[in-house]
């Protein structure tokens, strides 16, 4: 088992191409390899894996096929911390008896579990080295399948190999200065599960009251980026995210963004500008 920390940015396919850009013109950066993955997530009709905030998928890239395992995990720091297994396959076929050995396997009927959706993508790879610190930063683009249905996947992912966890949050800012980036608490898997059907997550969370949270206004401006819609504020629903907007120097992304939310705008319009994804790593790095 090992733990990753990322920071995933969703981004339109034009910002996608300017994101590169601009990684490659800085100090430090490297192009990695390009390749193109093929990923069958599996969970039973019940969907009890998605249930638990639980990912299992087979990767394919060129003749090498990868089994991997990855709980929900947490949010910290404008970064996400997750368990992860992974496991080399001669094939396609699902290997349940790899499954069986994590304390996952205690609680699914493994016999159950089928094909429920794909994400296929293109990856470009850029490596950072900085003060010690090794990050990967994968640029997909691609679609999620599922049902006879798709939509389009563009993402620009951070991932620190090595290294002060603070580079992360860094380079994402300043990314996030020059080319419109949405950071987005959805998950790839969780996009598949939505798309086939079988995961509708409500946009304000249960246990928030009235007065939203920075977690809760973050991972709310993520479902409603999902879903196609606006988060539903009003006026004092969000002085939580606006004292930390105000502490961290972001007052008037705060402003530009809480205007658009109030007047309608759907998330996914309000990601196409700097704003938002400044205001977000802004607050979530706390």
């Amino acid at each position: 088992m090992a733990e990753e920390l990322e920071i995933k940015l969703s981004l339109s396919a034009g910002n996608q191409e300017k994101a590169l850009k601009w990684l490659l013109a800085q100090s430090g950066t490297s192009e990695g390899q390009r390749k193109k993955l093929v990923n069958r997530y599996f969970d039973t009709p019940q969907a009890d894996l998605n249930r638990q905030r639980i990912a299992l998928r087979i990767r394919q890239a060129g003749d090498q096929f990868i089994q991997t395992l990855k709980t929900q995990g947490e949010f910290v720091d404008g970064a996400h911390r997750r368990q992860e297994w992974e496991w080399p396959l001669m094939g396609t076929e699902l290997n349940i008896g790899l499954v069986a050995d994590t304390p996952v396997g205690q609680n699914v009927n493994l016999a159950d579990l089928k094909p429920v959706f794909e994400t296929n993508f293109d990856r470009q790879v850029v490596m950072i080295e900085e003060g010690g610190a090794v990050i990967e930063v994968a640029i997909d683009a691609g679609y999620i399948a599922a049902g006879g249905h798709k939509r389009p996947l563009h993402e620009v992912e951070f991932e620190l190999k090595s290294g002060d966890s603070s580079h992360l949050v860094r380079w994402a800012r300043s990314l996030a200065e020059s080319v419109p980036v949405f950071l987005n608490l959805v998950s790839k898997a969780e996009q598949g599960y939505y798309l086939a059907g079988l995961h509708n997550p409500s946009i304000l969370p249960a246990d928030e009251g009235s007065e939203l949270s920075v977690p809760g206004f973050l991972h709310s401006l993520s479902v409603a980026w999902l879903k196609g819609e606006t988060l539903p504020v009003d006026e004092g629903d969000l002085v939580a995210v606006e004292r930390a907007a105000s502490s961290r120097g972001a007052q008037q992304q705060f402003r530009d963004v809480h205007a658009s939310l109030l007047s309608g705008e759907s998330v996914a319009n309000l990601a196409e500008r700097v704003a938002l994804g400044q205001l977000q790593l802004s607050i979530a790095a706390g």
